[in-house]
């Protein structure tokens, strides 16, 4: 999966985001560079944890930005990877829901999505991975990580 993101230019490495609305934004960026998403999606996704709250969370330092299911404006099923190296809080006050690690999906797919979703759930269950991502700095950090865990 790491190297998906390499190869479909699906990764971004940056130092730090204003805020979670900014990282969201910038997590979408690869997905509309290739046109697998519109400029939309992104505000969709923010108004959607603006109402509900920030689900997106879904353990420390790891946050899985997604719309619902066959939003509109996604023109494929994707998962894209950004890492920051200055936290973003979704919470201030509550560090359990800070992120460093985006995983950010688009669906418009089901049975891709949910190919994708059980991967990813893999790769997340690896805790020396995830604190591995955590130091990664350069696409070619991400192969280096692909071959040596998921290869």
């Amino acid at each position: 999966m790491l190297r998906e993101f390499v190869e479909k230019n699906h990764c971004k490495f940056a130092q730090s985001a204003k805020d979670w609305r900014e990282a969201i934004r910038m997590s979408c960026e690869v997905l509309e560079a290739d046109g697998t998403v519109e400029e939309n999606y992104k505000e969709d996704i923010i108004r959607c944890i603006e109402e509900y709250g920030p689900y997106i969370v879904i353990m420390p330092d790891v946050a899985m930005p997604h719309s619902q299911e066959c939003a509109k404006g996604v023109h494929k099923t994707a998962i894209a990877f950004m890492k920051l190296e200055e936290p973003v809080s979704f919470d201030p006050g509550d560090p359990e829901k800070d992120a460093v690690l985006f995983f950010t999906l688009a669906s418009c797919d089901p049975s891709q999505h949910l190919d994708n979703m059980s991967r990813l759930a893999e790769l997340m269950s690896n805790e020396e991975l995830m604190e591995e991502l955590k130091a990664a700095e350069t696409p070619e950090d991400l192969l280096e990580l692909d071959k040596k865990y998921l290869s």
